[in-house]
């Protein structure tokens, strides 16, 4: 990081890893400019704030998802997190084969 906060070049994504939003309407394009005026940041910084303080909130209720269907496949929870970053899990179909999932109440 360099003094102002921001990564330094070199520890920028390559262009492929970065993320391409589609237009925002109207409406929320308005409230983020407002926003990011507010916080004194760039819409596309304010931007990326918002998004990691939302997946922050999100994170338990993600982790208890990727939980469950680890748990219909059989699969421990890191195997699970580790085909859904490489791109290697599948979606399950109904009537697959695979583990009834039972809460941890149901025993």
């Amino acid at each position: 990081m360099n003094a102002v906060g921001l990564p330094r070049k070199d520890e920028m994504p390559r262009k492929d890893e970065r993320l391409a939003v589609p237009a925002l309407g109207e409406y929320y394009n308005d409230l983020l400019h407002v926003d990011s005026w507010v916080n004194g940041r760039t819409k596309v910084v304010q931007a990326q704030s918002l998004l990691c303080a939302k997946l922050q909130e999100r994170d338990k209720l993600i982790k208890e998802r990727v939980e469950y269907l680890a748990k219909k496949r059989g699969i421990t929870f890191d195997e699970m997190w580790e085909q859904i970053l490489n791109g290697t899990a599948q979606k399950m179909t109904p009537g697959e084969e695979g583990l009834e999932y039972k809460s941890e109440d149901e025993g």
